[in-house]
């Protein structure tokens, strides 16, 4: 009934789509209900400073998976080609001229497990490409085919197959999960199971969510998501928000949709339990990047403005790893780890060998989870990178530095002073120096790693989307260039091109 051998354990990885590391319970969050999320926190580690590799889901993901930062593996935007070819879904009005396996030729973690008899499988969000044909190991497919879309309308590939599905969303992909378990009943062999939620990604208007979740927040006052006056003049003019009951609307279904995954995790953690293998199972969550939900005046993450923003409410995400009666239980770290770790760590937690451990930039914190402390060279678990396309930070405990290429502006935060991040500090007089040195390390780490072929200061990524990388890459910078609509604060979608040039010369 899956493996109970204390040496092969299990791993069960649950990822959800924009969820703000400060949108946990067991986080200090007293509105949001995360009871499970709480329950594996009570089991296990939370991480108090996990970043994500990129504060956007597509190279997020690609990070996480095969451990390389964006300019190493080359998708710096969320997907917008290459999915799903139209021609497998007539009559649905969208879709790519053909699949893209954007990863193709780079080694995922999940193939080494898969090598070494680990049986894998995923169910839910995958927006890497290609999502008809299993790649990376796994040979259990149960996919959303898309980046996002509606909760109730949903469509899943099964056994090659895209089928429509107009259940809730969420409990789909969890249902997905449910069965994979079942399957490995019979066997003695590891397991790994992704579970990869949309939620708690927008839409979040009435009806997407079920009422009984909804209902949950009915009187929320929302204080955990602030209102910034004027908002942020950088904020992209397509992202949902509002204010008075719009913006009760939309918080409660970006709350209900985490109590709705919840829900799930709750479910994953009692069929372990029932499955006798909960012990011999090292549960990891997180989130594929952070998210704004009205903080700093944004709503989005590393997308919500344009040029792409480097807050920590963008790039920190929750972490929570547990193996009940192994990893240590109830404990927080604030170590300061990322997605590229994640690769070496699991590799490393599970005893097996990295081949590619010489190209990685992240360090194993497998360490943490015996109740040790970690080592590594250089500068690791010292000051964690990032990047979205031209825009790069690197951030330590104290300290934080954002270099936009090729033009600026640049950022400079004092954490302790300002954790909020509200005083920019890099034209200081005082502060030249540690802008200088942390700007130098900056681009020392990133001309360590990064290939110049696929370099992310050399492409045209502005947040709206990116195309086969074999093919027309202004795509995106004209989407960005010809949007013209906007979404007001009471939720009607308007094309106004000179309210839109007029934000473009008030940001300016």
């Amino acid at each position: 009934m899956a493996s109970r051998d204390t040496d092969r354990p299990n791993i069960v990885f649950i990822l959800t789509d924009d969820q703000g590391y400060w949108a946990l319970g067991c986080a200090g969050n007293p509105e949001v209900k995360t009871p499970n999320l709480d329950r594996i926190a009570a089991m296990g580690l939370r991480f108090d400073s996990f970043f994500c590799a990129s504060p956007v889901c597509s190279p997020a993901r690609a990070s996480i998976l095969t451990g390389r930062i964006p300019s190493q593996h080359g998708v710096h935007d969320w997907l917008r080609q290459g999915n799903l070819a139209c021609s497998r879904t007539p009559g649905l009005g969208w879709g790519d001229t053909r699949e893209i396996e954007y990863l193709k030729g780079m080694t995922g973690y999940t193939e080494v497990l898969a090598e070494n008899g680990y049986t894998c499988g995923i169910s839910g969000k995958w927006h890497l490409g290609d999502s008809i044909n299993p790649q990376k190991g796994f040979t259990y497919w149960h996919l959303f085919p898309y980046g996002g879309g509606d909760y109730n309308r949903g469509y899943f590939i099964r056994d090659g197959k895209i089928e429509p599905d107009t259940r809730y969303l969420t409990d789909v992909i969890t249902e997905g999960g449910l069965i994979f378990l079942d399957q490995q009943a019979g066997t003695d062999d590891p397991f790994y199971l992704g579970v990869h939620y949309t939620a708690p990604h927008s839409p979040w208007h009435k009806g997407e969510h079920p009422e009984d979740l909804v209902d949950l927040y009915a009187d929320c006052a929302f204080e955990t998501c602030p209102e910034v006056p004027g908002g942020h003049p950088w904020q992209i003019n397509s992202a949902p928000r509002g204010r008075g009951e719009r913006r009760h609307e939309l918080l409660s279904g970006y709350y209900a949709a985490i109590t709705g995954l919840d829900r799930g995790v709750g479910q994953i953690l009692d069929r372990l339990e029932a499955m006798g293998v909960l012990e011999n199972t090292l549960i990891c969550f997180t989130s594929d990047n952070g998210m704004n939900m009205g903080h700093h005046g944004i709503w989005g993450k590393g997308n919500g403005t344009f040029p792409q923003n480097m807050y920590d409410t963008s790039v920190k995400v929750p972490m929570l790893i547990a193996r009940r009666g192994h990893v240590p239980h109830a404990v927080e770290t604030e170590h300061l780890l990322s997605h590229y770790d994640i690769f070496p760590t699991l590799l490393d937690y599970v005893g097996l060998d990295n081949p590619v451990a010489d190209t990685l930039p992240g360090r194993s914190f497998a360490p943490l989870l015996r109740g040790e402390t970690p080592t590594a060279p250089d500068d690791a678990f010292v000051v964690v990178y990032d990047e979205y396309g031209p825009v790069r930070m690197i951030r330590s405990e104290t300290w934080k530095y954002v270099h936009r290429y090729p033009y600026g502006p640049c950022e400079l935060y004092d954490l302790v002073a300002d954790p909020d991040e509200e005083q920019n500090l890099v034209e200081d007089p005082e502060q030249q120096d540690r802008a200088a040195e942390m700007a130098g390390r900056l681009a020392t780490w990133f001309a360590t790693y990064a290939d110049p072929e696929i370099d992310g200061t050399r492409e045209p990524v502005t947040g709206k989307g990116q195309v086969d990388r074999a093919g027309v890459w202004g795509e995106g910078r004209r989407a960005f260039d010809d949007d013209w609509w906007y979404i007001d604060e009471d939720g009607t979608r308007r094309d106004d091109k000179a309210w839109f040039f007029g934000r473009i010369v008030e940001r300016e």
